[in-house]
């Protein structure tokens, strides 16, 4: 994994883990390695990848099992949040991204809808 210098590494940990979830790469009830196995695959520090699941486990992303490890939720509501609010999140980058270029809200419409019909064409 390629970290930015911009942004800690917990949080870009995090949302590649977000990722893999919603992307269906880890499903509900898998086990995630733990801290120690996580960070020597990560060349990262293990306080950072303890900081992670803390983290992740107050957003009921994750839970630990005494004894038996970190699993992610069994959820699907709390799966499909996730999946909603990273969607909403990207959303708003793209919307303020393309107001500061000076696109309004039907011109963005517009232009979606060209690419997807683009898209389209050529599948």
């Amino acid at each position: 994994m390629e970290f930015n210098n911009n942004i800690p590494i917990y949080i870009q940990v995090m949302e590649k883990i977000k990722q893999d979830i919603v992307m269906g790469k880890l499903a509900a009830g898998d086990k995630v390695p733990s801290s120690r196995d996580f960070s020597n695959e990560l060349g990262i520090n293990f306080n950072t990848v303890a900081r992670v699941y803390k983290e992740m486990e107050m957003e009921e992303i994750l839970f630990t099992k005494r004894g038996l490890g970190t699993f992610i939720t069994e959820e699907p509501e709390r799966i499909n949040n996730l999946r909603y609010e990273m969607a909403k999140k990207q959303i708003e980058t793209f919307i303020k991204g393309m107001q500061q270029i000076g696109y309004s809200k039907e011109e963005m419409i517009k232009l979606i809808e060209l690419e997807d019909n683009y898209r389209e064409g050529i599948e």
